[in-house]
């Protein structure tokens, strides 16, 4: 969890899971199937569904850390040029391309959803139900509430958890490792390169213990 940390990434009090043999953790992360039942326990027309699907859309289609998400303002987000800015550590900015469902979920979002939440004027993107600007821990208990509802448990969920989804599920449908650790805001490809290690070493482990492996 060590380089989790470095990059702002680990789950704080959250601890992985060990593989056989290692003294480190896995980053956990979601199946497919599961970010499914996740943006399926946020349907409803709600400000807070609303938010709650563009909230996960735009963590797990962009990749973005909990405090990039918490710190995204509306002028963040350039629906012409289908491109997001994220403001990673030390505010180093990069350029996400913004498309498709994430795109639509978030102009839903800024539609409907987030005018009925907005109380005092303000531009960050995600706010609470209070009206304001949502923290790392208002993300965690969002998560925690919805994965409750998709049959997930919380033991297997933290603010990184649809990063670390996003990064596993790229790499596992050919992404290459460059492309992927621009996307990230990885300043070295050793880290980006970890996701790699993790995913080859839980199939090996899967293929071992699995008895129809």
């Amino acid at each position: 969890m060590r380089y989790l940390e470095q990059e702002g990434e680990g789950g704080g009090d959250v601890r992985l899971p060990s593989l056989p043999g290692r003294k480190e953790g896995l980053p956990r992360i979601l199946s497919e199937g599961e970010v499914d039942r996740l943006f399926q326990a946020c349907e409803g027309d709600g400000p807070l569904d609303l938010r709650d699907r563009a909230l996960f859309g735009t963590a797990y289609g962009c990749g973005l850390r909990a405090g990039e998400l918490c710190g995204l303002r509306i002028g963040d987000v350039d629906f012409s040029a289908r491109v997001l800015r994220a403001f990673g550590k030390g505010e180093k900015e990069r350029a996400i391309p913004f498309l498709g469902e994430v795109s639509e979920k978030v102009a839903l979002y800024l539609q409907k959803g987030r005018p009925l939440l907005l109380k005092v004027p303000g531009d960050f993107l995600f706010l609470t139900r209070s009206g304001n600007p949502m923290k790392r821990e208002d993300i965690w208990r969002t998560l925690r509430k919805r994965g409750a509802k998709a049959g997930i448990p919380a033991a297997r969920l933290h603010p990184h958890v649809l990063r670390h989804s996003f990064a596993t599920h790229l790499l596992r449908r050919g992404m290459d490792q460059r492309s992927l650790q621009e996307l990230l805001g990885h300043s070295s490809i050793a880290t980006t390169e970890k996701y790699l290690h993790f995913d080859l070493e839980l199939r090996d482990v899967y293929d071992k213990a699995h008895p129809r492996a």
